[in-house]
């Protein structure tokens, strides 16, 4: 006979862990992601696209930690990533900590555009995101304390000590003992290999989910599920080149800021009588959490596409340089070739602005001195930046401040 706890402990306790048939609505929120995810930076010169990319990941980064309470401001990961870091220890481990993340879900860019991602729900890909997100953490990132406990986390190792198994709110976790039969159960119900497209989509909105609920780390599984669903997003195809950001859905909601917890409780729902399906936990709150994260994936699509949207960011930039003291109002022209052309060399900036040349090179150095282009190079060619400084103007809604 099969005791509760044995029960507890059995990786069947995250079944169902998919669901087989997608309902109307569901099918329906596939079909327009999958629509959404084409349309989005399609008429973006891939230097563009890429130069916005770099501005989702540090959009992904602010609200990925906003979800874990910590408030790191644009303007302070800018100086992170610059290397410039606060004095103040707190402000200086969060500067850490957004770094990381940006640093790694560039490297999650890299990977899927060069066709070298691996399988996101895979054992090795989950801990090497854990291990690369802590692998430059200080010691007091790695300090893990709760009610009746202190230990220092090993980054990309799972939960493997009693000392380690703690309540998350309501939800007790399987045990430490447990963790790696319930990580392999999990890679093998998520792995892509043999999913068509739709079905992809379906993994991803119930593998983040279920990823928290294994809760395999002593902390960050959070950070970890948020970068695995941008990864699985990715290879499901629905990436659109890191155009979108999923941690922006999630901390925003649909309608209220407190939807997400809300709805990562509900999905821990047991199953309630013979009409919920035939696994441990509800069939009901799984279509019902897959209906909202994905839901929140289209409305995250469909907003960073209004924002990326050629024409509408090219009235952004000049109305930008218009209101700007420092900025002479020809640099809108180089601004608008940059954003059409992808990169522009600076010995054609008299032809673009239409000055004298010493005139042009004046502009073009203000411009570049207001972090607006950038090269590679000190003499390459120049394409688009968006500083701090500018988001507001340049992106608004993008942040809450904004």
């Amino acid at each position: 006979m099969t005791s509760a706890n044995d029960a507890i402990e059995a990786p069947a306790r995250i079944e169902p862990a998919r669901l087989e048939e997608a309902p109307e609505p569901i099918a329906n929120a596939i079909a327009d992601i999958s629509s959404a995810s084409t349309g989005l930076g399609a008429r973006l010169h891939p230097a563009t696209a890429a130069s916005l990319s770099g501005l989702v990941r540090m959009m992904n980064c602010y609200y990925s930690n906003l979800i874990e309470g910590h408030n790191t401001r644009p303007r302070d990961i800018e100086r992170a990533l610059a290397g410039n870091l606060d004095g103040d220890e707190e402000r200086r481990n969060l500067q850490i900590e957004a770094t990381a993340h940006i640093r790694l879900q560039g490297e999650i860019d890299r990977q899927a555009a060069e066709d070298r991602l691996p399988e996101p729900a895979s054992r090795d890909f989950i801990r090497w995101l854990h291990a690369e997100f802590y692998r430059e953490a200080p010691e007091a990132m790695l300090t893990v304390r709760s009610d009746h406990a202190e230990f220092r986390m090993a980054p990309g190792e799972w939960r493997s000590a009693p000392v380690h198994d703690v309540a998350v709110g309501r939800h007790i976790p399987p045990s430490s003992r447990s963790i790696e039969p319930f990580m392999a159960h999990f890679e093998r119900r998520y792995r892509f290999e043999g999913m068509g497209p739709a079905a992809r989509i379906l993994a991803m909105a119930a593998a983040h989910h279920r990823l928290n609920y294994i809760h395999p780390f002593p902390d960050g599984n959070g950070r970890v599920s948020r970068l695995m669903s941008h990864a699985m997003a990715l290879r499901a195809g629905i990436g659109a080149h890191g155009l979108w950001s999923v941690s922006r859905g999630l901390a925003r909601g649909l309608e209220s800021r407190r939807e997400y917890k809300a709805w990562m409780d509900r999905a821990d729902t047991p199953r309630q009588g013979d009409l919920d399906g035939r696994g441990n936990l509800s069939q009901k709150a799984l279509v019902e959490f897959t209906l909202w994260f994905l839901k929140v994936c289209l409305d995250q699509m469909i907003f960073m596409a209004e924002l990326f949207d050629l024409d509408n960011l090219n009235a952004r930039l000049t109305r930008h340089v218009e209101r700007s003291d420092r900025l002479k109002q020809e640099a809108a022209h180089l601004l608008r070739e940059a954003l059409v052309r992808g990169r522009i060399e600076r010995g054609e900036a008299s032809r673009i602005t239409g000055l004298p040349e010493r005139t042009a090179r004046r502009v073009l150095g203000d411009v570049i001195d207001a972090g607006l282009l950038a090269s590679e190079t000190p003499k390459g060619p120049v394409s688009l930046r968006f500083p701090a400084a500018a988001l507001e103007e340049l992106f608004p809604r993008l942040y809450p401040e904004t």
